[in-house]
């Protein structure tokens, strides 16, 4: 979804059949006429039954044929189309790319414990790589994360090897043994077995092996996860509850997880092997491999444990990068975009996290379209309000809540170097405009060469019980290049004043800076302070005028989502926060409350015929102007061109354009437009139709640990080149929700818990892309942010000030400073209202508010109860990720209001569209897809055949009709003695 072919979907199977029910009705009719005729011509002469039974069979065929070339140019276009895709990599982009992964991988990869300097090691040492997952690694993850099979992978082992480590191969042979492939976490089934040999698996053999070939062992542990599933919070309970899930341990003598353990803490099989490797080595180096923060309290802690790598996702090359850490030919400079708890389950997001299904919604409940069971709608909570990730932890420490220490095991922002760095913060300056400039001078005082990570953050003044606010937000930061030994290099850092700005949600609706003293500290991490200095604001800013917007809105940014806030309470700083027992607990009441209920909107109770308006006129259509799109490039949104171009749709070419927007938007001939194609893929781009796939890159996860922009536009500069190869337009990506829980299953896919870090790296993606021309989809807007009951209208509930300070501002920054040209909205209820379909989200915000221009395009358009093409296009939609026609993704209503809404959607799609790079150069040329060349070349040898046959066949017909006069005019007797 969000973009991902699925293997097979029976449902879209039956859609597709659906829609050729009239050819294939014809098709039956047909046949049945010609043997009808076949048979009742039985009585008739020999020529004339042999003439007319053959012309009947010619006659079926061309109206079968008629019949399967209407299937083509109807239900059958769409997925025809995209599977006649053309381009591949060139060897120059791959190279190109490949060197650009190993980059991102070197930063991307947090070195996260190193105990007397235990790393690096020794160039070319033996190691003994322990763990069934150093023989098959987590690369990325699954579904739209997939990566293509297309392209060569560097193992884990691969990557040790090329930095010239001998490893133990009597382990990675008794791994490889044990089990060869990785058990499956799919989209509709997952198996959560974790392979790992038990304890007593290692034969005195084997551990003397360990033993003769180093005294350094590298453990690693891996976790997976991927799009259609949350991580299990309790694995035992949940692999019993999910008919979807199954759990195989490693031992019939011991579970792998205690009961009430979750899938992101040590399994008892990965506790024996640690013991095991700290038994039979003097130096253990422990590497996590996977993309979601991990329960790592206890190897911290561990003496034993003398170092610590986090082996962040890194695509198809990128674990040569762990090689190059582990020897120090790259001296390590990630920091956490995550913070790593002592325990997740006393985050504050815990209990408000999963599976919630209204109990009084049943006249709702809908047959999925891929798991063919009954759904009804589910609810999260999001309880914590402003209070995610590090911003919790900070807070709550400062008001004296919890023993940081001992709750956070690696702060957000955290990560160790092989070198020291000395960072000296300049005074801050504030000029007419309210930018403030920020110079950190960062000098390497080590013996390596290495590069340092700037990190700024601000604490605003709070009052007790007044605006919620954290005590620690990151405003800016940036990274040094490679420092020599004894080098420095000067950072200046800008923000805007209005970048300290809270939302006040439940006074004056606005953004407000309040006056006072603010603290701009430097840090090198969310918690340890370097330096610090004041700056003062002199009175209280409220940006609510039209000449003082906040962060550069085009209109007032006022409350556009009271309804989602619901009867929830949330978690407040008030009195150090004394509501946090109740704003926390466990949903206790799984009704909806009837005035919400009354809002509630779906397919079933929605009727467009109740929004027309009498008064609007039904728009031109089908002009004659001569414009085509190509005419449009570079134009401005508002050029009056745009109207006279719009006029030349019809009212079927705007449908067709608004439904059928899956994997790309369709050609329309009135304007010149080309089938463009548009591909999924967080971290590389693959055409599942074509099989057609790009390298892969690492992660969201490791783009955002290298807190590096250079190289987050790189990525978007190679999405890009990779595109122009492929023949691509448009790029599904990058996603930028929020990591609010570490169980989250789409984690590898999303880039941080801080919307700063993420949105600032997800704008350098979306502008190296753009430059070539390629538009990004910025997804999934908004508040996706777990995969349970995605598609079960998951009613979505949050106050203004969360959903705007946190949940909206990495769209936000990528839309302003990235450019994005497009935008792949979200699954789940944001209150009562599809996110997809809402209006303040989609037109006010997105539009009105931030300027946005460009289309919007549903996640996978399934239907699901609620999707629904009249009620998206009224409402800021435009484009449904739709690849077979199940009727609610083209628009019914086609009143005076419907077509308003149509051409408005028609402009913003072809507004993005005209704007890449297939139109950079003008009008480009129509070029057929492969399959109608194919097609009209069987239609023409067929046409030519049954020429020939009818040919013959009156040619037969009139030689036995001439037989029968002879025989006639001779006086033989002709009977029917012939008959078949």
């Amino acid at each position: 979804m969000s973009a991902t072919v699925l293997s097979i979907n029976w449902n879209d199977v039956w859609n597709v059949v659906a829609s050729l029910r009239p050819q294939l009705i014809a098709i039956g009719v047909v046949l049945l006429v010609a043997l009808i005729v076949t048979v009742a011509v039985r009585g008739l002469n020999r020529p004339t039954r042999k003439l007319v039974r053959s012309t009947t069979w010619v006659a079926a065929v061309v109206a079968v044929a008629v019949a399967v070339t209407g299937m083509m140019y109807g239900g059958l276009k769409t997925i025809l189309d995209l599977s006649s895709g053309s381009g591949t990599l060139t060897e120059q982009t791959k190279a190109t790319v490949e060197e650009l992964g190993n980059t991102i991988s070197d930063e991307g990869m947090v070195l996260l414990k190193n105990e007397n300097a235990t790393l690096p090691l020794d160039d070319g040492a033996a190691i003994n790589v322990l763990g069934w997952a150093s023989t098959n690694p987590v690369y990325g993850g699954t579904g739209s994360g997939s990566l293509s099979p297309d392209n060569p992978t560097t193992s884990l082992l691969d990557g040790l090897h090329n930095a010239g480590f001998k490893t133990n191969t009597e382990l990675s042979d008794f791994y490889t043994a044990y089990r060869a492939e990785r058990p499956e976490v799919g989209m509709f089934a997952a198996d959560w077995t974790l392979p790992e040999p038990a304890s007593e698996a290692y034969t005195d053999a084997i551990v003397s092996s360990i033993q003769e070939f180093s005294d350094t062992s590298v453990v690693t542990i891996a976790r997976s996860g991927g799009e259609g599933f949350d991580l299990p919070l309790d694995v035992n309970a949940e692999v019993a509850a999910n008919g979807a899930f199954s759990f195989t341990d490693n031992s019939t003598s011991q579970s792998d997880f205690a009961d009430g353990q979750g899938y992101l803490e040590l399994t008892a099989p990965e506790r024996d092997l640690i013991q095991l490797a700290k038994d039979n080595s003097e130096t253990v180096v422990v590497v996590y491999n996977g993309a979601n923060a991990f329960d790592l309290s206890d190897l911290a802690a561990d003496p034993d444990i003398d170092a610590i790598i986090w082996a962040i996702p890194g695509g198809q090359v990128g674990f040569n990068a762990l090689g190059r850490i582990l020897d120090g030919e790259v001296n390590p400079s990630a920091k956490t975009p995550d913070t790593f708890v002592a325990d997740l389950k006393a985050s504050p997001v815990a209990n408000n996290f999963g599976d919630f299904t209204y109990t009084n919604m049943e006249e709702y409940g809908q047959t999925s379209p891929f798991t063919n069971t009954t759904t009804y709608p589910g609810f999260v909570n999001y309880v914590e309000g402003i209070y995610v990730g590090y911003r919790w932890y900070e807070t709550a420490a400062v008001e004296g809540v919890i023993n940081y220490d001992e709750a956070v095991t690696y702060p957000f922002g955290y990560g160790l170097s092989y070198t020291s760095f000395k960072q000296e913060m300049g005074e801050p300056s504030r000029d007419a405009d309210g930018t403030i400039s920020l110079d950190v001078t960062v000098t390497n005082t080590g013996d390596v060469a290495g590069k340092d990570v700037v990190q700024v953050y601000y604490t605003a003044p709070y009052t007790n019980g007044d605006i919620e606010k954290s005590a620690v937000n990151l405003v800016a930061y940036g990274k040094t290049g490679l420092l020599e030994p004894g080098a420095s290099e000067t950072v200046t850092l800008t923000f805007e004043e209005g970048d300290m700005a809270s939302y006040d949600y439940r006074g004056a609706k606005a953004y407000v800076l309040e006056q006072g003293e603010y603290t701009i500290s430097v840090r090198s991490d969310s918690h340890t302070v370097i330096d610090s200095k004041t700056l003062t604001v002199g009175q209280t800013i409220t940006y609510n005028s039209e000449d003082n917007t906040h962060a550069g809105d085009v209109a007032v940014a006022t409350n556009q989502f009271d309804a989602a806030a619901g009867d929830v309470t949330y978690l407040s700083r008030a009195d150090s926060f004394a509501n946090y027992e109740q704003a926390t607990a466990a949903p206790a009441n799984l009704e909806m409350s009837e005035e919400h209920r009354a809002a509630f909107v779906a397919n079933s109770n929605y009727d467009s015929t109740a929004f027309d308006d009498d008064a609007d006129e039904m728009p031109t259509t089908g002009a004659d102007n001569g414009l085509v799109l190509g005419d449009m490039h570079g134009l401005e949104y508002d050029d009056a061109k745009w109207d006279q171009l719009l006029d030349q749709l019809s009212v079927a070419e705007m449908n067709a354009l608004i439904a059928n927007g899956g994997y790309g938007s369709v050609a329309v001939d009135s304007v010149g437009k080309v089938r463009v194609s548009d591909v999924d893929g967080p971290a590389s781009l693959n055409n599942n139709f074509t099989g057609v796939g790009s390298i892969g890159l690492p992660s969201a996860v490791s783009v955002a640990a290298t807190w590096n922009q250079e190289l987050a536009h790189e990525f978007g500069t190679a999405i890009g080149t990779m595109a122009h190869d492929m023949d691509v337009a448009g790029w599904y990506a990058p996603a930028t929700n929020t990591h609010r829980y570490a169980y989250a299953g789409r984690n590898f896919e999303y880039f941080s818990e801080d919307p700063v870090l993420a949105g600032t790296q997800v704008a350098q993606e979306i502008q190296g892309a753009k430059e070539l021309g390629v538009y990004a989809f910025i997804k999934h807007f908004a508040m996706n942010d777990q995969e349970t009951n995605r598609t079960n209208m998951l009613a979505t509930w949050s106050n203004e000030q969360a959903i705007r300070e946190i949940y909206l501002k990495s769209f936000e920054i990528g839309i302003k400073d990235g450019g994005a040209g497009a935008v792949m909205t979200a699954f789940n209820y944001i209150g009562t209202t599809y996110a997809g379909a809402l209006p303040e989200l989609q037109q006010t915000v997105l539009r009105d508010e931030w300027g946005f221009r460009g289309m919007t395009l549903t996640d996978y358009f399934a239907g699901y109860g609620y999707q629904n093409a009249d009620q998206l296009t009224r409402n800021g939609g435009d484009m449904m990720l739709a690849t077979t026609d199940i009727t609610v993704n083209s628009v019914q209503n086609t009143s005076a209001t419907g077509v308003i809404a149509m051409r408005e959607a028609s402009h913003n799609i072809l507004y993005t569209v005209a704007n890449s790079w297939i139109y950079e150069n003008g009008q480009p040329e129509v070029q057929r897809a492969s399959w109608e060349y194919l097609a009209w070349g069987v239609l023409a040898v067929l046409g030519v055949g049954l020429i020939a046959l009818e040919t013959i066949a009156v040619r037969r017909y009139l030689r036995r009709r001439g037989e029968v006069t002879v025989a006639v005019a001779s006086g033989e007797t002709v009977g029917d003695t012939d008959k078949e």
